[in-house]
């Protein structure tokens, strides 16, 4: 039997909203389809102007399928790990105002590593919640409530990262969603092997906090855990179809995050093209996933209802890169610099697709910048939910405009990041920053430093010349623009050990300096 957890209906806060009044069309159904850890050039399906030998080693299939039906996004950015674009997606913060700013795991326990010049501050370890008075924790309005708040059937699939272990974030039931398939508190898998029972111990010894729970049925099989995720899905869709509502799906895949194991469905294949067995393993884990996108696409033209579905596309952060991967460090993200939990765009900029039958131009390209906290309106808007009142600001924008005309002349607001923390591995970019994007150009400051870079990104996409010594003023400008948005969101940031004094803001370092 499924592990499909409901919660009354009576538990649940009343959120003021209400579905707009003249819409005359029925609500569509929506997919997040949300991988983990996936880089922007881990896929068959070119996002840069080139076609590049990464391009040329994996296979991908439904992504093409997808893009072919809708827009692609060239320039989608989310946080350089996990739990703070998570987090950002459903409560459409910045992680600057929501202070999730690293991955999240046991309550009231930081993940950062120790530093020998920086201390960082007590940070929101406890992620998000729809309750108040917990510690380190944002209290907020989720969109999958809003969506069933307005007839929505709500899903969730897979890992979910929002809050810690015993705190009310660690269940998707808390955020609106109807049923719960596999999510809990943990970022990552004890295994992809069903065989290994996803980590969970028979007897409860030494079990891992990354033991997927719920998949209890696939116990002892062969089932790999992307697998076994993608049937659960299209299991509760079966159920959906007979409650006359639209549906909400969050699909969102343990893949292709560490354990780095090969999904043997596809090892052999990569193997055969010459990769080495950690770098086949992880293609194969990437092929898993994009099957899963075309066993979800398979279900809704077979059920009728691909004209009336939203699919989402996007990854949570950068791909892996410092640590666990075979070849060269820092360099599987080409032509991006460096990787997962760097302030570099190999670890920030995402794969991103959107198809909207009868709305999306069939193989169209969106070259506008847009993050991860743009979800939360957009897929409100999709709704045709646009009254809405939320306890916290919203900092996102919505993208529905672009995917009707993904050419259309935008505004250049500014994107920002905030990362005052130890990921822990080290390499390029990685390391306590905010950073700045604004038009093609990107700052980056670096708190232990006051070190700032700048990049003009339409012209150097792999961040190799630094523009600082030529661009004075401009320079002045965006971290006088960070500085004010620092401030105005309330961010944190690390202070120096030897002194206790907060590190400046990048405005202040200049005008110090």
């Amino acid at each position: 039997m499924n592990q499909i957890n409901y919660l009354p209906l009576f538990l649940l806060p009343s959120l003021s909203c209400h579905a707009s009044d003249n819409k005359t069309a029925p609500s569509p159904n929506i997919i997040l389809f949300l991988v983990d850890d996936m880089g922007w050039q881990d896929t068959s399906l070119p996002f840069w102007s080139d076609t590049t030998h990464l391009n040329r080693l994996y296979d991908t299939p439904n992504m093409e399928r997808l893009a072919k039906q809708g827009v692609l996004f060239t320039q989608a950015y989310a946080c350089s790990v996990s739990s703070p674009t998570r987090c950002s997606l459903l409560t459409g913060m910045n992680a600057a105002r929501h202070r999730v700013t690293n991955w999240t795991l046991e309550k009231n326990k930081s993940t950062d590593d120790q530093h020998t010049v920086l201390e960082f501050p007590k940070w929101n370890v406890n992620g998000i919640s729809r309750t108040g008075g917990i510690a380190y924790t944002t209290q907020a309005d989720p969109f999958p409530a809003l969506l069933k708040e307005n007839g929505y059937h709500t899903i969730h699939c897979g890992k979910a990262h929002f809050g810690a272990i015993d705190t009310p974030g660690e269940d998707p039931l808390h955020f609106g969603f109807d049923v719960n398939i596999a999510g809990h508190a943990a970022g990552g898998l004890a295994s992809y092997y069903g065989e290994d029972n996803y980590g969970i111990k028979k007897n409860g010894e030494n079990q891992s906090l990354f033991a997927i729970p719920g998949l209890d049925r696939y116990h002892g099989t062969p089932t790999f855990a992307t697998e076994a995720l993608t049937q659960e899905a299209i299991s509760a869709l079966n159920d959906a179809q007979s409650l006359n509502q639209p549906f909400f799906l969050y699909m969102s895949h343990y893949a292709v995050h560490i354990p780095i194991q090969p999904d043997p469905r596809f090892y052999d294949k990569y193997l055969q093209k010459g990769m080495v067995p950690t770098e086949a393993a992880y293609a194969s884990l990437v092929e898993g996933m994009d099957k899963s996108l075309g066993d979800l696409m398979d279900w809704l033209e077979s059920n009728k209802q691909s004209e009336n579905t939203v699919i989402l596309f996007m990854s949570d952060n950068g791909g892996l890169s410092a640590v666990a991967r075979g070849g060269e460090a820092h360099t599987h993200n080409y032509p991006l610099n460096s990787g997962k939990g760097s302030a570099y765009e190999g670890g920030i900029r995402e794969p991103m697709i959107v198809s909207w039958p009868g709305t999306t131009p069939q193989n169209s390209r969106c070259n506008t910048p847009v993050i991860s906290e743009d979800f939360y309106p957009s897929i409100l808007e999709i709704a045709g939910i646009d009254n809405y009142k939320t306890i916290q600001q919203i900092d996102g924008k919505s993208f529905v405009p672009l995917l009707s005309q993904p050419q259309r002349n935008s505004d250049s607001r500014p994107l920002f990041w905030n990362f005052p923390n130890n990921w822990g591995p080290s390499g390029p970019g990685i390391g306590a920053t905010c950073s700045v994007r604004e038009g093609d150009w990107k700052l980056i400051y670096f708190y232990e430093t006051g070190v700032m870079e700048l990049y003009n990104l339409k012209t150097d996409i792999g961040e190799k010349n630094n523009l600082v010594e030529a661009n004075p003023k401009r320079v002045k400008k965006m971290a006088r623009t960070l500085g004010k948005s620092m401030r105005g969101m309330d961010a944190q940031r690390p202070s120096f050990k030897a002194t206790g004094s907060p590190c400046p803001w990048p405005d202040e370092y200049l005008q110090n300096n």
